[in-house]
C-alpha cells in the first residue's frame, strides 16, 4: 500500500483543492507501482460463438420493432478530440520543408511518406479547399507570382497555422469532412444528418456531444450557422446538448519511478483520464435507448440508407432482447421465483447474452438480468488499429464477451498472440445501450465499471517522461459488467477518419 509519507500535507491540499478524494489518488498511485495485469483471453468471438448475423429478415423485423417502439431516443458522440493528430505529417512537413532550399518533389522521393504524396497529388480533392484557397486569395499576397512549390507551403501554412484558418487547433468535429454541390459538411453536421434517419421521434432528434470547454464556443456557432438548412433539408428539429470530461475523473501523473510528477513549482501534474471518463457523462443522460458512435465515424450521405437499416435493426434487437428480460423480472415480482423462470433465464442468458454460467436461484437470476444493456455492431476485421470482440476470463475464472483494445493484451504471451491475430471481427465503436431497469429506473452505470481494466501509458510533459493512467475505457471497462449483445454490421458502418488523407477514401468522397 502507499505510504501517507509519499503525499506530503501540500499535496494533500491540493488534491482536495482540485475536487478529487485523497484516497482516490492513493489507488491510482498504487496501481502505477503494481501494474495492471492484462486481459485473459479465451478465444477471439467469431460468426456462431459470441457474434451474431442478421438475415435479411431480420434486419427488416428488428428495424420495423425498433421503429414502432415509443421509447425516448438520444445519440451520444464523443467529441473531444483536437484535429491536430490528423493534420501531424503537415505539421512535420512546415517544420521540415522549405521551397527555398529544395524542389518538393526532390523532398517527397527522399521522405518516403505515402501521406504527404497522397495529400499533395489530391489536395484539390478535399472539402476544405476552396475554402483555404479563397483565404489565399485575401491574405497572401503575391500569390499568383509564387512557384508552385511555394504555393503547395502556402497552401499548408495557411491550412493549418493560426494567422490562417486554424484548422490545426479545431476541434475534428468541426473539419470539412465532405464536399456537396453548394456547402460543405463538418462531421458534426453528418451526426445531425445521420440522427434524423434513425435517431428521431416525432420529426424532432436529440444529440448529446461530449466537447472540451474551448471548444464549446465554436460547436454552439456551427450548429447556429447550419440549423435552418439542415432541418430543412431533414424534415427534423434538433435539440443538441453538450458536456465537458468532469475535473473529478482526471488522474495522477508519475514519473517513470512511480512518484508523483510535479512541475517546476513541485505541484503535482493530473491530466484527463482517457475516455472511459466518459461514463459518468453517459451516466447523466436521461433516455430509454442511447446511439453512441465516434465524431469521425461519417459517411458521405448517399450511403445513409444503409447505415440506418442496420442502427435501426441494432436498436430493435436490443429491445427485443429486453423485453425477454424485463417479462423474466416482472414474472418474478408478480408470481414468485420457480423452475419455470429459471429455465427461461437460463435459456435467455444462453441464446441472447452469450453467458457462460448457469443460474441456480433467484439471486443469480435478478444479478444477471437486472444490468444495462448494450449491443455492439462488429465489423469484419479489416486490419486497422483498435478493439475487438472477445471471450475473456476475469480473475474469478468467469468468461464474458468483453471488447478489449490491443493495449490490454498479452502479445508477449504467444498463446494470447496468436488469439489476438486470430480475430475475426473489429470494434467500430457502434453502440445501442439500454440503462433503465424493468421498472424504468435509471442504472447506475458507475456502479458496473471494472476499475482494474485501466490504462498506464507512457507520455511527455516539461520535455520530461511521465507516466499517465487513463481510466477503464467507454466500451471496455467501463462497460465490463453490462450485459452484452454482439452483431455483425456492414463493413460500410465503419469510415473513421485518424489521418487528414483517410478523407479521400471513396466513402468520404461525394
Amino acid at each position: 500500500m502507499i505510504k501517507e509519507a509519499d503525499l506530503s500535507t501540500e499535496d494533500v491540499a491540493q488534491i482536495k483543492e482540485y475536487g478529487l478524494e485523497v484516497e482516490t489518488v492513493k489507488k491510482q498511485l498504487e496501481t502505477f507501482k503494481e501494474g495492471i495485469p492484462k486481459v485473459e483471453l479465451v478465444s477471439a468471438a467469431n460468426i456462431g460463438c459470441g457474434i451474431q448475423a442478421f438475415s435479411e429478415e431480420e434486419v427488416e423485423l428488428f428495424s420495423r420493432k425498433y421503429e414502432d417502439s415509443k421509447l425516448e431516443i438520444i445519440k451520444f458522440i464523443p467529441a473531444s478530440g483536437a484535429a491536430s493528430r490528423m493534420f501531424k505529417a503537415l505539421h512535420q512537413f512546415l517544420a521540415d520543408y522549405s521551397p527555398e532550399d529544395k524542389s518538393l518533389s526532390d523532398f517527397l522521393v527522399e521522405e518516403k511518406s505515402e501521406l504527404l504524396d497522397c495529400f499533395f497529388a489530391e489536395y484539390k480533392n478535399f472539402a476544405f479547399y476552396d475554402e483555404v484557397m479563397q483565404e489565399i486569395k485575401d491574405s497572401v499576397e503575391n500569390y499568383e507570382a509564387l512557384s508552385e512549390d511555394e504555393k503547395h507551403y502556402a497552401f499548408v501554412e495557411t491550412l493549418l497555422k493560426e494567422e490562417g484558418l486554424n484548422y490545426a487547433n479545431l476541434p475534428k468535429g468541426l473539419v470539412p469532412f465532405h464536399k456537396y454541390d453548394s456547402y460543405y459538411a463538418t462531421a458534426f453536421e453528418e451526426h445531425l444528418v445521420e440522427a434524423a434517419k434513425y435517431a428521431s421521434r416525432n420529426e424532432k432528434a436529440k444529440l448529446h456531444f461530449t466537447v472540451t470547454e474551448d471548444h464549446l464556443k465554436k460547436f454552439k456557432e456551427t450548429f447556429a450557422a447550419i440549423q435552418d438548412r439542415v432541418e430543412k433539408e431533414t424534415g427534423v428539429s434538433f435539440e443538441v446538448d453538450y458536456s465537458f470530461q468532469k475535473k473529478t475523473t482526471d488522474t495522477i501523473a508519475v514519473d517513470f519511478d512511480n512518484q508523483p510528477f510535479r512541475d517546476d513549482e513541485g505541484k503535482i501534474l493530473f491530466r484527463p483520464g482517457g475516455h472511459g471518463a466518459l461514463i459518468e457523462n453517459l451516466n447523466d443522460i436521461d433516455a430509454d435507448l442511447i446511439f453512441i458512435k465516434n465524431i469521425d465515424n461519417v459517411i458521405k450521405q448517399e450511403h445513409l440508407e444503409t447505415i440506418s437499416k442496420y442502427k435501426k435493426a441494432l436498436a430493435g434487437e436490443l429491445i427485443n432482447v429486453q423485453e425477454k428480460i424485463f417479462e423474466i423480472l416482472n414474472r418474478i415480482d408478480k408470481d414468485g421465483f420457480n423452475k419455470h423462470i429459471l429455465a427461461a433465464a437460463n435459456s435467455l442468458l444462453e441464446e441472447k447474452l452469450s453467458v457462460k454460467t448457469t443460474l441456480e436461484n433467484e439471486e443469480d437470476v435478478r444479478n444477471l438480468l437486472n444490468r444495462p444493456i448494450r449491443i455492439c455492431g462488429m465489423v469484419e476485421n479489416q486490419g486497422a488499429p483498435g478493439g475487438g470482440p472477445f471471450w475473456v476470463k476475469d480473475g474469478e475464472g468467469n468468461t464474458s464477451l468483453q471488447i478489449v483494445e490491443g493495449a490490454q493484451m498479452d502479445t508477449d504471451n504467444a498463446e494470447q498472440y496468436e488469439i489476438a491475430q486470430n480475430a475475426s471481427h473489429f470494434n467500430p465503436v457502434d453502440l445501442v445501450c439500454s440503462v433503465r431497469n424493468y421498472k424504468g429506473e435509471k442504472f447506475n452505470l458507475t456502479e458496473y465499471v471494472n476499475p482494474k481494466k485501466g490504462f498506464i501509458t507512457k507520455k511527455s510533459k516539461f520535455g520530461r517522461n511521465v507516466k499517465a493512467l487513463e481510466l477503464p475505457g467507454l466500451w471496455n471497462g467501463a462497460m465490463a459488467y453490462w450485459n452484452t449483445i454482439f452483431v455483425e454490421v456492414p463493413v460500410i458502418t465503419f469510415n473513421p477518419v485518424k489521418n487528414v488523407c483517410d478523407l479521400l477514401n471513396e466513402n468520404h468522397q461525394v
